[in-house]
């Protein structure tokens, strides 16, 4: 079974202090470990003084000195966010690790086809926003001679009989407030000035004008039928696999069964 760690912010750490990390676990658990880089919450970078003068830079800097030291190579550069000084891992993992990037707009997407093996889908990537993201992956993967890409796709989840849909719209609002109305994964939809307009009253206004569009195209929620076509929107749209997010924990696992036995 794969696991996923998610993504770790390019600028928090050191790349030779992730690929140690990155090489412990691959180590321990052979072709298992799916690691992922992005940019980092600039709030959070800010906050810690981390802050990148080039995000594209620090980005593309750490994916390709941690590719190479999970290689067994040693690396002797200065470049514009990292320094190395003939650094090298001791204990490199056994077999090629593969290394994800989270990111979202078309500039970081393009640069994640050239150099990353796959990139995370953020929680809200509909069926449109994949198409539009893979248009600028593609484009980043012609420049790098790169024929595959992996695009594991998160997505808010709940399967019922009846009221899955509305349990999904309280996080769902907590999700747009957060990411505002110019988050790139809400341009493919057109949704922009729609959701400026509810933010005033916060994440308790947009989940109570929100429309039923939004929880379609930005969740998948339904009943067994309605979750299996929404999953298989996503997979023809370019998702290599789903990563369903229960909105509800207390129903989670039945939900999950519901779902199992309806796609398989």
């Amino acid at each position: 079974m794969k696991v996923g760690i998610g993504v770790v912010a390019a600028v928090a750490r050191h790349p030779a202090v992730t690929a140690m990390e990155i090489a412990t676990l691959a180590r321990c658990y052979p072709g298992r470990v799916v690691p992922g880089i992005g940019h980092g919450l600039a709030f959070w970078t800010d906050q810690m003084g981390l802050t990148a003068k080039s995000p594209l830079t620090a980005l593309e800097e750490r994916v390709t000195a941690v590719r190479e030291l999970l290689a067994g190579a040693t690396v002797d550069r200065t470049g514009a966010q990292f320094t190395f000084a003939g650094i090298a891992l001791a204990h490199p993992p056994r077999e090629e690790v593969p290394i994800l990037t989270g990111v979202l707009g078309p500039k970081s997407l393009r640069l994640s086809g050239r150099v990353a093996d796959g990139t995370v889908m953020s929680v809200l990537s509909g069926a449109k926003y994949l198409e539009w993201a893979l248009g600028h992956i593609r484009t980043g993967m012609a420049e790098g001679g790169r024929s595959t890409h992996l695009t594991p796709t998160f997505a808010l989840f709940n399967c019922a009989p009846a009221g899955a849909r509305a349990s999904v719209r309280t996080p769902l609002a907590h999700y747009l407030a957060a990411v505002g109305p110019h988050c790139p994964l809400l341009k493919p939809y057109g949704y922009q000035d729609a959701l400026a307009e509810l933010m005033p009253g916060g994440a308790e206004q947009i989940e109570r004008d929100l429309p039923g569009e939004w929880v379609d195209e930005l969740a998948v929620a339904g009943d067994p039928d309605q979750v299996t076509e929404r999953i298989h929107a996503l997979l023809e749209a370019g998702a290599t696999s789903v990563v369903l997010s229960p909105a509800d924990r207390t129903t989670a696992a039945t939900a999950l069964e519901l779902a199992a036995k309806a796609f398989g």
